[in-house]
């Protein structure tokens, strides 16, 4: 990594409730899960209530998780979980892209729908879209709940291949093999 985007790491700073550096469940492979700090959606039932007030957790500089990340060479990827990794977009777009010339992938969870995000528009939600390989969206619904389920905890949640969904222009669920 060049110095300037060094810096710009370790100035730029994002708010967690916590990371689970060596995580096998937070998708496919040996991953590097970040918890962040702050959801709009308040699932019941969810299983990080902890993670919902926004001025909760910690700050930490995005150089701190890159080199965590670039330190464990058994990493498959990244996951961005929450709280709502949408609410924190810019930050973990500039982590993101570092993360890919690893040559990592990025799983992203969220409680908006993809067509949601797609909807807004918003460049920053966009451009975490874009870098995210697998999106796991929707909000957890406690009666839809089913703990056999790969990668999300209720019926209604999909786990989205957005490399194909990009190329086709519609979604495209990915399918796991064990």
């Amino acid at each position: 990594m060049d110095s300037t985007k060094r810096t710009e790491l370790e100035q730029t700073e994002i708010r967690l409730c916590g990371v689970e550096p060596e995580s096998v469940v937070d998708g496919p492979g040996f991953r590097f899960a970040i918890f962040v700090q702050g959801c709009p959606h308040h699932c019941e039932g969810c299983h990080n209530p902890q993670s919902h007030a926004f001025d909760g957790g910690y700050t930490v500089a995005l150089s701190r998780l890159y080199d965590g990340i670039a330190a464990n060479r058994h990493l498959k990827g990244v996951t961005f979980s929450g709280g709502e990794p949408f609410c924190q977009p810019k930050e973990l777009v500039m982590l993101g892209r570092e993360v890919k010339k690893l040559g990592l992938g990025v799983m992203t969870y969220t409680g908006y729908t993809y067509e949601q995000l797609v909807s807004e528009n918003d460049p920053d939600r966009m451009a975490l879209l874009d870098l995210s390989d697998i999106l796991v969206d929707g909000p957890f619904i406690l009666k839809q709940r089913d703990i056999t389920l790969t990668f999300r905890g209720s019926e209604n949640q999909r786990v989205i291949d957005m490399n194909k969904t990009r190329e086709s222009g519609k979604i495209v669920l990915c399918e796991f093999e064990y």
